[in-house]
Protein backbone atom coordinates (compact mmCIF):
# COMPACT_ATOMS: atom_id res chain seq x y z
CA UNK A 1 0.00 0.00 0.00
CA UNK A 2 1.16 3.54 -0.66
CA UNK A 3 0.75 6.31 1.93
CA UNK A 4 -2.79 7.23 0.89
CA UNK A 5 -3.88 3.59 0.90
CA UNK A 6 -2.33 2.99 4.31
CA UNK A 7 -4.11 6.03 5.72
CA UNK A 8 -7.42 4.89 4.24
CA UNK A 9 -6.83 1.39 5.66
CA UNK A 10 -6.23 2.90 9.09
CA UNK A 11 -9.23 5.23 8.99
CA UNK A 12 -11.46 2.27 8.13
CA UNK A 13 -10.34 0.62 11.39
CA UNK A 14 -10.76 3.53 13.79
CA UNK A 15 -13.63 1.80 15.60
CA UNK A 16 -11.46 -1.31 16.04
CA UNK A 17 -8.69 0.85 17.46
CA UNK A 18 -11.04 2.44 19.95
CA UNK A 19 -12.42 -0.96 20.96
CA UNK A 20 -8.93 -2.34 21.57
CA UNK A 21 -7.92 0.77 23.52
CA UNK A 22 -10.97 0.39 25.74
CA UNK A 23 -10.10 -3.26 26.34
CA UNK A 24 -6.48 -2.48 27.24
CA UNK A 25 -7.47 0.34 29.60
CA UNK A 26 -9.91 -1.98 31.35
CA UNK A 27 -6.97 -4.29 32.11
CA UNK A 28 -5.58 -2.02 34.80
CA UNK A 29 -1.79 -2.37 35.05
CA UNK A 30 -0.13 -0.34 37.82
CA UNK A 31 3.64 -0.68 37.97
CA UNK A 32 3.37 -2.02 41.51
CA UNK A 33 1.12 -4.98 40.64
CA UNK A 34 3.11 -7.63 38.76
CA UNK A 35 0.11 -9.89 38.16
CA UNK A 36 -1.91 -7.04 36.67
CA UNK A 37 0.91 -6.06 34.31
CA UNK A 38 1.27 -9.69 33.26
CA UNK A 39 -2.42 -9.88 32.38
CA UNK A 40 -1.97 -6.93 30.05
CA UNK A 41 1.25 -8.39 28.61
CA UNK A 42 -0.51 -11.65 27.73
CA UNK A 43 -3.37 -9.79 26.04
CA UNK A 44 -1.00 -7.62 24.00
CA UNK A 45 1.08 -10.70 23.14
CA UNK A 46 -1.96 -12.22 21.38
CA UNK A 47 -2.17 -9.12 19.18
CA UNK A 48 1.52 -9.36 18.32
CA UNK A 49 1.16 -13.05 17.47
CA UNK A 50 -1.75 -12.18 15.21
CA UNK A 51 0.53 -9.78 13.35
CA UNK A 52 2.99 -12.61 12.71
CA UNK A 53 5.54 -12.01 15.46
CA UNK A 54 7.08 -14.52 17.84
CA UNK A 55 6.58 -13.40 21.45
CA UNK A 56 8.11 -14.15 24.82
CA UNK A 57 7.52 -12.93 28.36
CA UNK A 58 10.77 -12.22 30.21
CA UNK A 59 10.48 -12.37 34.03
CA UNK A 60 11.52 -9.21 35.86
CA UNK A 61 12.47 -9.10 39.53
CA UNK A 62 10.04 -6.84 41.37
CA UNK A 63 7.60 -6.34 38.51
CA UNK A 64 5.57 -7.82 35.72
CA UNK A 65 7.29 -9.30 32.66
CA UNK A 66 8.88 -7.63 29.69
CA UNK A 67 6.92 -8.44 26.53
CA UNK A 68 9.45 -9.05 23.77
CA UNK A 69 8.66 -9.98 20.18
CA UNK A 70 10.52 -10.38 16.89
CA UNK A 71 9.59 -11.04 13.30
CA UNK A 72 9.79 -10.14 9.65
CA UNK A 73 12.65 -9.44 7.32
CA UNK A 74 15.09 -11.47 5.28
CA UNK A 75 18.84 -11.93 5.37
CA UNK A 76 19.43 -10.98 8.99
CA UNK A 77 18.92 -7.22 8.55
CA UNK A 78 18.87 -5.20 11.77
CA UNK A 79 15.29 -4.68 13.01
CA UNK A 80 13.45 -1.48 13.74
CA UNK A 81 12.78 -1.61 17.47
CA UNK A 82 9.32 -0.63 18.74
CA UNK A 83 9.55 0.50 22.36
CA UNK A 84 6.78 1.11 24.87
CA UNK A 85 5.61 0.37 28.39
CA UNK A 86 2.75 -1.66 29.82
CA UNK A 87 2.52 -0.07 33.25
CA UNK A 88 0.58 2.97 34.38
CA UNK A 89 0.74 5.21 37.44
CA UNK A 90 -2.86 4.41 38.43
CA UNK A 91 -3.62 1.89 41.23
CA UNK A 92 -6.11 -0.93 40.84
CA UNK A 93 -9.64 0.38 41.32
CA UNK A 94 -9.04 3.74 39.63
CA UNK A 95 -11.29 2.65 36.77
CA UNK A 96 -14.18 2.09 39.19
CA UNK A 97 -13.89 5.65 40.42
CA UNK A 98 -13.14 7.11 36.99
CA UNK A 99 -14.59 4.85 34.27
CA UNK A 100 -13.94 5.26 30.58
CA UNK A 101 -16.08 7.93 28.96
CA UNK A 102 -16.24 9.40 25.49
CA UNK A 103 -16.79 13.14 25.17
CA UNK A 104 -16.78 14.16 21.54
CA UNK A 105 -13.49 12.93 20.07
CA UNK A 106 -11.86 12.44 23.47
CA UNK A 107 -11.77 9.08 25.24
CA UNK A 108 -11.10 9.73 28.93
CA UNK A 109 -9.70 7.11 31.28
CA UNK A 110 -6.66 6.13 33.36
CA UNK A 111 -3.80 5.05 31.12
CA UNK A 112 -5.43 6.06 27.83
CA UNK A 113 -2.78 8.63 26.94
CA UNK A 114 0.20 7.26 28.88
CA UNK A 115 0.49 4.98 27.15
CA UNK A 116 -2.13 2.45 26.11
CA UNK A 117 -3.09 4.62 23.16
CA UNK A 118 0.52 4.23 22.01
CA UNK A 119 0.31 0.45 22.37
CA UNK A 120 -2.75 0.47 20.09
CA UNK A 121 -0.92 2.63 17.53
CA UNK A 122 2.04 0.25 17.55
CA UNK A 123 -0.15 -2.85 17.22
CA UNK A 124 -2.17 -1.46 14.33
CA UNK A 125 0.99 -0.22 12.60
CA UNK A 126 2.14 -3.85 12.58
CA UNK A 127 -1.23 -4.91 11.18
CA UNK A 128 -0.94 -2.27 8.45
CA UNK A 129 2.55 -3.47 7.53
CA UNK A 130 1.33 -7.06 7.41
CA UNK A 131 -1.56 -6.02 5.14
CA UNK A 132 0.90 -4.31 2.78
CA UNK A 133 3.07 -7.39 2.18
CA UNK A 134 5.94 -9.15 3.92
CA UNK A 135 6.62 -7.75 7.36
CA UNK A 136 9.91 -5.80 7.56
CA UNK A 137 12.34 -6.79 10.33
CA UNK A 138 10.98 -5.51 13.63
CA UNK A 139 11.53 -6.12 17.31
CA UNK A 140 9.15 -5.16 20.10
CA UNK A 141 10.14 -4.37 23.68
CA UNK A 142 7.23 -3.44 25.97
CA UNK A 143 8.36 -2.86 29.55
CA UNK A 144 6.66 -3.29 32.97
CA UNK A 145 8.30 -0.66 35.19
CA UNK A 146 8.91 2.45 33.07
CA UNK A 147 6.97 4.61 35.50
CA UNK A 148 9.13 3.38 38.41
CA UNK A 149 12.64 2.16 37.55
CA UNK A 150 13.93 0.12 34.62
CA UNK A 151 17.10 -1.10 36.34
CA UNK A 152 15.87 -4.71 36.53
CA UNK A 153 15.75 -5.11 32.73
CA UNK A 154 17.93 -2.25 31.51
CA UNK A 155 20.75 -4.54 30.35
CA UNK A 156 18.47 -6.63 28.13
CA UNK A 157 16.72 -3.53 26.80
CA UNK A 158 20.01 -1.87 25.88
CA UNK A 159 21.22 -5.07 24.18
CA UNK A 160 18.17 -5.01 21.91
CA UNK A 161 18.67 -1.28 21.31
CA UNK A 162 22.28 -1.85 20.22
CA UNK A 163 21.10 -4.51 17.77
CA UNK A 164 18.42 -2.27 16.23
CA UNK A 165 18.65 -0.17 13.09
CA UNK A 166 16.56 2.47 14.86
CA UNK A 167 14.44 2.75 18.00
CA UNK A 168 10.91 4.15 17.86
CA UNK A 169 9.15 4.86 21.15
CA UNK A 170 5.35 4.88 21.21
CA UNK A 171 5.05 7.14 24.22
CA UNK A 172 2.22 9.66 23.69
CA UNK A 173 2.63 12.49 21.25
CA UNK A 174 3.02 15.97 22.61
CA UNK A 175 -0.50 17.49 22.78
CA UNK A 176 -1.11 18.64 19.23
CA UNK A 177 0.83 15.79 17.64
CA UNK A 178 4.51 16.75 17.82
CA UNK A 179 7.10 14.01 18.29
CA UNK A 180 9.91 14.33 20.82
CA UNK A 181 13.47 14.83 19.60
CA UNK A 182 14.83 15.99 22.93
CA UNK A 183 14.10 14.92 26.50
CA UNK A 184 15.77 15.89 29.71
CA UNK A 185 17.54 13.23 31.68
CA UNK A 186 16.56 12.80 35.29
CA UNK A 187 18.16 11.71 38.51
CA UNK A 188 17.52 11.67 42.23
CA UNK A 189 19.71 11.75 45.29
CA UNK A 190 18.90 11.17 48.96
CA UNK A 191 21.11 12.91 51.52
CA UNK A 192 20.89 11.60 55.08
CA UNK A 193 22.43 13.61 57.91
CA UNK A 194 23.32 12.00 61.24
CA UNK A 195 24.18 14.27 64.15
CA UNK A 196 23.76 14.09 67.93
CA UNK A 197 20.54 14.42 69.91
CA UNK A 198 20.34 16.62 72.97
CA UNK A 199 17.86 18.55 75.10
CA UNK A 200 17.22 21.83 73.26
CA UNK A 201 17.16 23.76 76.53
CA UNK A 202 19.41 22.11 79.12
CA UNK A 203 22.08 20.65 76.83
CA UNK A 204 21.78 22.56 73.57
CA UNK A 205 25.53 22.84 73.02
CA UNK A 206 25.95 19.06 73.28
CA UNK A 207 23.75 18.49 70.25
CA UNK A 208 24.68 18.38 66.57
CA UNK A 209 21.64 19.49 64.59
CA UNK A 210 21.05 17.30 61.51
CA UNK A 211 18.31 19.60 60.20
CA UNK A 212 20.55 22.68 60.30
CA UNK A 213 23.21 20.74 58.44
CA UNK A 214 20.73 19.67 55.77
CA UNK A 215 19.51 23.27 55.45
CA UNK A 216 23.03 24.21 54.42
CA UNK A 217 23.22 21.25 52.01
CA UNK A 218 19.86 22.24 50.53
CA UNK A 219 21.27 25.61 49.53
CA UNK A 220 24.41 24.00 48.12
CA UNK A 221 22.33 21.62 46.01
CA UNK A 222 19.90 24.28 44.78
CA UNK A 223 22.82 26.46 43.67
CA UNK A 224 23.64 23.84 41.00
CA UNK A 225 20.56 24.94 39.02
CA UNK A 226 21.44 26.60 35.72
CA UNK A 227 18.27 27.51 33.86
CA UNK A 228 20.13 28.75 30.78
CA UNK A 229 21.74 25.31 30.40
CA UNK A 230 18.51 23.48 31.17
CA UNK A 231 19.78 22.18 34.51
CA UNK A 232 17.32 22.14 37.41
CA UNK A 233 18.09 20.82 40.89
CA UNK A 234 15.04 20.61 43.13
CA UNK A 235 15.32 19.76 46.84
CA UNK A 236 11.81 18.39 47.10
CA UNK A 237 11.35 16.48 50.35
CA UNK A 238 12.88 17.14 53.77
CA UNK A 239 12.22 14.96 56.80
CA UNK A 240 13.66 15.08 60.29
CA UNK A 241 13.26 15.82 63.94
CA UNK A 242 11.31 14.33 66.80
CA UNK A 243 9.88 17.35 68.63
CA UNK A 244 10.80 21.05 69.00
CA UNK A 245 12.63 20.63 72.31
CA UNK A 246 15.03 17.97 70.98
CA UNK A 247 18.11 18.77 68.89
CA UNK A 248 17.50 16.43 65.92
CA UNK A 249 20.10 13.74 65.37
CA UNK A 250 18.88 12.62 61.94
CA UNK A 251 17.24 14.14 58.87
CA UNK A 252 16.93 13.36 55.17
CA UNK A 253 16.71 15.38 51.98
CA UNK A 254 15.40 14.08 48.63
CA UNK A 255 16.61 15.90 45.52
CA UNK A 256 15.40 15.65 41.92
CA UNK A 257 17.58 16.91 39.08
CA UNK A 258 17.00 17.30 35.33
CA UNK A 259 19.57 17.90 32.59
CA UNK A 260 19.70 18.35 28.83
CA UNK A 261 23.07 16.69 28.28
CA UNK A 262 24.76 13.60 29.62
CA UNK A 263 27.82 15.70 30.50
CA UNK A 264 25.71 17.97 32.71
CA UNK A 265 24.07 14.92 34.26
CA UNK A 266 27.40 13.47 35.31
CA UNK A 267 28.59 16.87 36.56
CA UNK A 268 25.52 17.38 38.77
CA UNK A 269 25.65 13.79 39.97
CA UNK A 270 29.27 14.16 41.02
CA UNK A 271 28.63 17.52 42.68
CA UNK A 272 25.77 16.13 44.76
CA UNK A 273 27.71 13.07 45.77
CA UNK A 274 30.61 15.32 46.77
CA UNK A 275 28.59 17.29 49.36
CA UNK A 276 30.46 17.46 52.67
CA UNK A 277 29.18 18.48 56.12
CA UNK A 278 30.06 21.90 57.47
CA UNK A 279 29.61 20.68 61.05
CA UNK A 280 32.32 18.06 61.75
CA UNK A 281 30.03 16.37 64.28
CA UNK A 282 27.51 15.52 61.54
CA UNK A 283 28.03 12.79 58.96
CA UNK A 284 26.34 12.59 55.56
CA UNK A 285 25.23 9.51 53.63
CA UNK A 286 24.47 10.14 49.96
CA UNK A 287 22.73 7.67 47.67
CA UNK A 288 21.45 7.90 44.10
CA UNK A 289 22.49 9.58 40.90
CA UNK A 290 21.47 9.95 37.26
CA UNK A 291 18.76 7.39 36.46
CA UNK A 292 17.54 8.33 32.97
CA UNK A 293 20.05 9.83 30.54
CA UNK A 294 18.83 12.69 28.37
CA UNK A 295 17.60 12.16 24.85
CA UNK A 296 19.88 14.61 23.12
CA UNK A 297 18.97 16.14 19.76
CA UNK A 298 21.83 14.53 17.88
CA UNK A 299 22.37 14.09 14.16
CA UNK A 300 21.09 10.50 14.45
CA UNK A 301 17.90 11.65 16.17
CA UNK A 302 17.37 14.37 13.57
CA UNK A 303 17.88 11.88 10.74
CA UNK A 304 14.99 9.75 12.01
CA UNK A 305 12.85 12.83 12.58
CA UNK A 306 13.44 14.06 9.03
CA UNK A 307 12.49 10.62 7.70
CA UNK A 308 9.33 10.70 9.81
CA UNK A 309 8.58 14.21 8.61
CA UNK A 310 8.87 13.10 4.98
CA UNK A 311 6.51 10.16 5.61
CA UNK A 312 4.08 12.49 7.38
CA UNK A 313 4.14 14.94 4.45
CA UNK A 314 3.01 12.13 2.15
CA UNK A 315 0.06 11.67 4.52
CA UNK A 316 -0.77 15.37 4.48
CA UNK A 317 0.59 15.88 8.00
CA UNK A 318 2.93 18.70 9.03
CA UNK A 319 4.92 16.85 11.68
CA UNK A 320 6.58 19.02 14.30
CA UNK A 321 9.20 18.29 16.96
CA UNK A 322 9.30 19.26 20.61
CA UNK A 323 11.66 19.23 23.60
CA UNK A 324 10.26 18.08 26.94
CA UNK A 325 11.45 17.76 30.52
CA UNK A 326 9.95 14.32 31.14
CA UNK A 327 12.10 11.20 30.94
CA UNK A 328 11.46 8.00 28.96
CA UNK A 329 13.22 4.76 28.10
CA UNK A 330 13.92 6.05 24.59
CA UNK A 331 16.66 8.12 26.20
CA UNK A 332 18.73 4.98 26.79
CA UNK A 333 18.73 4.28 23.04
CA UNK A 334 19.81 7.82 22.21
CA UNK A 335 22.56 7.65 24.84
CA UNK A 336 23.86 4.52 23.06
CA UNK A 337 24.05 6.50 19.81
CA UNK A 338 21.14 4.71 18.17
CA UNK A 339 18.83 6.58 15.76
CA UNK A 340 15.88 7.32 18.03
CA UNK A 341 12.49 9.01 17.85
CA UNK A 342 10.01 9.37 20.69
CA UNK A 343 6.35 10.35 20.96
CA UNK A 344 4.89 8.28 18.12
CA UNK A 345 1.83 7.33 20.16
CA UNK A 346 -1.66 8.79 20.14
CA UNK A 347 -2.47 12.48 20.51
CA UNK A 348 -4.32 13.67 23.59
CA UNK A 349 -3.41 15.18 26.93
CA UNK A 350 -3.42 14.74 30.69
CA UNK A 351 -0.67 12.20 31.39
CA UNK A 352 -0.67 11.31 35.11
CA UNK A 353 -3.74 13.52 35.64
CA UNK A 354 -7.45 12.92 36.12
CA UNK A 355 -8.28 14.52 32.77
CA UNK A 356 -6.09 12.01 30.89
CA UNK A 357 -7.53 11.29 27.44
CA UNK A 358 -6.79 10.24 23.87
CA UNK A 359 -8.23 11.88 20.77
CA UNK A 360 -9.68 8.86 19.00
CA UNK A 361 -9.40 10.42 15.54
CA UNK A 362 -5.65 10.85 16.05
CA UNK A 363 -4.97 7.13 16.06
CA UNK A 364 -5.44 6.29 12.34
CA UNK A 365 -2.95 8.94 11.09
CA UNK A 366 -0.47 7.94 13.81
CA UNK A 367 -0.80 4.30 12.68
CA UNK A 368 -0.15 5.29 9.07
CA UNK A 369 2.82 7.43 10.12
CA UNK A 370 4.37 4.64 12.21
CA UNK A 371 3.84 2.01 9.53
CA UNK A 372 5.33 4.22 6.84
CA UNK A 373 8.29 5.17 9.02
CA UNK A 374 9.10 1.56 9.92
CA UNK A 375 8.88 0.51 6.27
CA UNK A 376 11.14 3.33 5.12
CA UNK A 377 13.74 2.76 7.84
CA UNK A 378 13.76 -0.96 6.98
CA UNK A 379 14.30 -0.18 3.29
CA UNK A 380 17.21 2.09 4.16
CA UNK A 381 18.77 -0.88 5.96
CA UNK A 382 18.04 -3.24 3.08
CA UNK A 383 15.68 -5.23 5.27
CA UNK A 384 12.54 -5.03 3.12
Amino acid sequence: MDAAQTLAWAHARQDEMEALLRELVEIESPSTDAAAVERLARRVARELQGAGLTTELLPVMGGGPVLRATGGGLGGAAPVMMLGHLDTVWPLGTLDARPLRRVGDALYGPGTFDMKGGLVVALFALRALRASGPLPPVSVFFTPLEEVDCAAYRGRMEADMRAAAAVLDFEPAWPGGAVKTERKGSGSVVVRARGRAAHAGADFEKGANAIVELARQTLEAAALTDLAAGVTVNPGVVKGGLRPNVVPDCASLEIDFRVRTLADGRRVEQALRALRPSDPRVTLEIDGGLHYPPLERTAEVLRVFETARAVAAELGIDLREISTGGASEASFAAALGRPTLDGLGADGDGAHAEEEHVLVSSMPPRVALAAGLIARLAREQGGA
